[in-house]
């Protein structure tokens, strides 16, 4: 595809956005291969919960791009005219769906919310954690369509290639930690489905005619508290790490 075609001269923030955050995934990708971004250097990046929602953070603006960029198919702004399709609107210019619900699902949720837990997470691992059941549960919501339809959605080649082996080191390492382990990743997957439930629910509400576009932004705008929120709860009492200890040989 030219890349005039991907680029109009007339193209909309909500078409913009995505490409915005290719742009800022450059830097975080440095700082994540040079050891940075780390809560706990006493044991190596991928047993660190806050590097592992860095890194979270960079698949998801990737993954972006292909649901709301260009997918692998070669089809711009792809994601919202299949959900357009899935609710029975086949003509992505005839959908009521706004295109600032898509932009306020997306931008809250990977560029704030994430880096938010994983600062939160250098005092409290589990916040961290907390947000990585977002593109956890992600996953299951491209896998399970691909798989009952046989056909491909924008953004299951990230999904796949990116979020399903992250995830479940995540959880793996999870389970490992005392100071996390199964209530912390039970809280983390919950919180996942439920934000995902609030995103679905309220679109569902829109197309129903009972919220309008204001209150379906506002609610996605606030939605991305939910796992954070729930997995401070269920984890409640357990210990808060220490301030980050300096870097030992091999950490990395």
């Amino acid at each position: 595809m030219p890349v005039a075609d991907l680029f109009p001269p007339s193209m909309s923030v909500s078409h913009l956005w995505p490409w915005i955050g290719l742009v800022l995934a450059v830097p975080l990708a440095i700082a994540l291969a040079g050891g940075g971004l780390r809560g706990d250097r006493s044991v190596t990046r991928w047993r660190d919960p806050v590097w592992l929602c860095w890194a979270g953070t960079l698949a998801y603006l990737f993954h972006q791009v292909e649901e709301h960029g260009v997918d692998a198919l070669g089809v711009p702004y792809a994601f919202r005219g299949m959900l357009c399709a899935t609710f029975g609107f086949p003509d992505p210019a005839a959908c009521p769906i706004p295109e600032a619900f898509i932009t306020a699902v997306n931008i809250p949720v990977v560029w704030l919310a994430g880096p938010v837990c994983a600062l939160l997470g250098r005092r409290r691992p589990a916040l961290a954690l907390a947000w990585l059941g977002v593109p956890a549960v992600n996953t299951m919501a491209h896998l399970v369509p691909a798989v009952v339809e046989g056909a491909y959605n924008p953004g299951l080649m990230t999904a796949l290639v990116l979020f399903l082996p992250l995830s479940a080191w995540s959880f793996r390492m999870a389970l490992g930690r005392p100071d996390l382990g199964r209530r912390a990743v039970a809280g983390t997957v919950a919180g996942g489905v439920l934000l995902h439930a609030v995103l679905m629910g309220s679109l569902l509400a829109f197309l129903a005619g009972r919220i309008g576009t204001g209150l379906l932004v506002l609610i996605q705008i606030v939605n991305p508290v939910i796992p954070p929120a729930l997995v401070a709860r269920v984890t409640a009492g357990r210990q808060i790490s220490p301030p980050p200890a300096r870097p030992r040989p091999g950490s990395r």
